[in-house]
């Protein structure tokens, strides 16, 4: 099969094309690069030279980049997206443009090129804060932040186009990823990083807010399976189904860099902070025989040795690396 996976060099996207290349795929990776630092060619220069594989530098939203990228393409799995809520409180116009537009352009060049398989990767914060029992796939959608609501749009964009057009649209959504080549501003590497350089973890509120932690890998299993097994039309939830609260996977790390808790600190919460996510993985289990197969803790360790082993890749991502300004602000 030959793939179009766009946003392939950035941290989820990148795991999944190495992946598909040892399952014997052709791959092309479109990847605009965002802001310089966060998707780079570095993260798949181990396969850079492989002969089923191929980059295109360019943007979802220019039409002749994609029509050019999906020739020949039987399937597209779309991971280009802007990611990082507190980019989207601080400055939502890209994230419109990028993750409803941009969609909108692929959906189009899909439609075109007849593709069997269009795969949307989305994300479990479409269905809001879960106060009660998990999201299962046929949940409202409730999004609270810019970030969450371009991927709500983009996901009924996506299913708009299968029931108009009859588009083969699958859509997955995901909680929280963790695992090596992450960008240092999400929590899990930006907690390891400042540790590692003896700064404060600067943990939002009273730090009880819960996600629930899925390993990389396990995650681009599952979307690997949605795009082969999973049926048009539908959405699949993958998580690793166990929630924890953010103050102790900050523990969780101090105690395996051996750092003290005194580096915690205490900052301003983000507006408009959704407090749990949870989805339900059942229909995921069932129809692709689909589960995260990496314990947490397990995965944890290897992430962090990854980081420490690595300083090569992301020292020179630290400069794009900018706390916002509430989490400049002790909490009082």
């Amino acid at each position: 099969m030959k793939l179009l996976v766009t946003g392939g060099a950035g941290f989820i996207g990148s795991h999944f094309v190495r992946l598909m290349l040892r399952k014997g795929h052709r791959v092309v990776n479109l990847d605009r690069l965002t802001y310089a630092v966060a998707g780079r060619t570095d993260n798949l220069a181990d396969v850079a030279r492989h002969p089923r594989y191929r980059f295109i530098r360019g943007d979802i939203r220019e039409p002749r980049t994609v029509a050019t990228a999906i020739r020949g393409a039987s399937a597209v799995v779309n991971f280009a997206a802007e990611s990082h809520v507190d980019r989207s409180i601080r400055d939502a116009a890209v994230f419109l443009q990028t993750n409803i537009l941009g969609t909108q352009v692929l959906l189009d060049a899909a439609r075109r090129a007849r593709v069997r398989r269009f795969l949307q990767v989305s994300t479990d914060e479409v269905y809001g804060s879960r106060e009660g029992a998990p999201a299962s796939e046929t949940a409202p959608l409730a999004p609270n932040s810019p970030y969450s609501a371009s991927k709500a749009a983009a996901d009924l964009l996506c299913r708009a186009y299968g029931v108009t057009h009859g588009l083969p649209v699958i859509i997955t959504r995901s909680t929280n990823n963790f695992g090596p080549h992450q960008f240092p501003e999400k929590l899990i590497p930006l907690f390891i990083l400042r540790a590692l350089r003896n700064q404060p973890l600067p943990l939002y509120g009273d730090g009880g807010q819960v996600r629930d932690w899925l390993f990389v890998e396990d995650h681009c299993e599952g979307i690997r399976r949605a795009l082969e097994r999973g049926r048009p039309g539908e959405i699949y939830n993958f998580g690793a189904g166990h929630g924890r609260r953010n103050r102790d996977i900050v523990r969780m790390i101090l105690k395996m860099m051996g750092k003290p808790r005194t580096l915690i600190q205490r900052v301003q919460d983000r507006p408009g902070h959704d407090r749990r996510y949870a989805v339900t993985i059942r229909k995921a289990a069932r129809e692709l025989g689909w589960k995260p197969r990496r314990p947490f803790a397990e995965a944890l360790r290897e992430t962090v040795d990854w980081y420490l082993a690595h300083p090569e890749w992301w020292r020179p991502r630290l400069a794009g690396v900018t706390l916002p300004l509430w989490a400049r602000r002790k909490a009082g």
